[in-house]
């Protein structure tokens, strides 16, 4: 539930946070290592695709324990206002950074539900640095939360964002996506690879 126009948003408890039976997941053994670069999981990806021309090419870094610090640039191809990133496409960044968390978990999941809070404009040409971490896990619900600096990890809070992503198995993606950008993607090695990675016991 969201209060507008009256202070700061007011965020129904029931929703993004996790009941007292939650629990803590393990990282997974084979999680990239703390500092090491999370790869694109699908090159036309708007959040971290390489082939994407106004996506936001983002970068994702594994972190220690269940967290990932992600940054991306915003162009002229990202306003809202003049000059100023669109809101939605800062969810969007959310999104992506939180669903990365996947890959310290190695569990293929989707996003249940997202909420933002924007606390500060965010201008063309700058750096937004997000820092992402799993809360908790909850059956097949895993409970996210981030937020967003300006131009340096502690600079400025200017978004914050709090997820539940679902798992899901791997056959969600092949069986929902469009037949012609799946048979597309699992030509490449590298969705194969992304694919194989993922294919874990829930």
């Amino acid at each position: 539930m969201r209060r507008f126009g009256a202070g700061p948003t007011v965020v129904s408890a029931t929703m993004t946070t996790a009941s007292s039976v939650a629990e803590l997941p393990e990282r997974h053994p084979d999680a990239p290592a703390p500092g090491e670069l999370i790869g694109s999981h699908y090159h036309r990806c708007f959040g971290c695709g390489e082939d994407h021309r106004t996506g936001l090419h983002m970068h994702v870094t594994a972190g220690a324990g269940l967290t990932i610090d992600a940054k991306f640039t915003v162009t002229e191809d990202h306003q809202g206002a003049p000059g100023l990133a669109h809101g939605g496409l800062l969810t969007a960044a959310f999104d992506e950074a939180l669903g990365s968390l996947a890959w310290l978990l190695r569990k293929p999941m989707v996003t249940g539900r997202l909420e933002t809070d924007f606390l500060r404009p965010v201008r063309v040409g700058t750096t937004l640095f997000i820092h992402a971490r799993v809360d908790k896990m909850v059956g097949r619900k895993i409970y996210t939360r981030a937020e967003g600096r300006l131009g340096d990890p502690s600079g400025p809070l200017a978004v914050r964002s709090a997820a539940i992503f679902v798992t899901v198995p791997i056959e969600h993606f092949v069986t929902h996506g469009r037949a012609e950008d799946v048979a597309a993607a699992v030509a490449r090695p590298d969705i194969r690879q992304t694919a194989k990675t993922f294919e874990v016991n829930p």
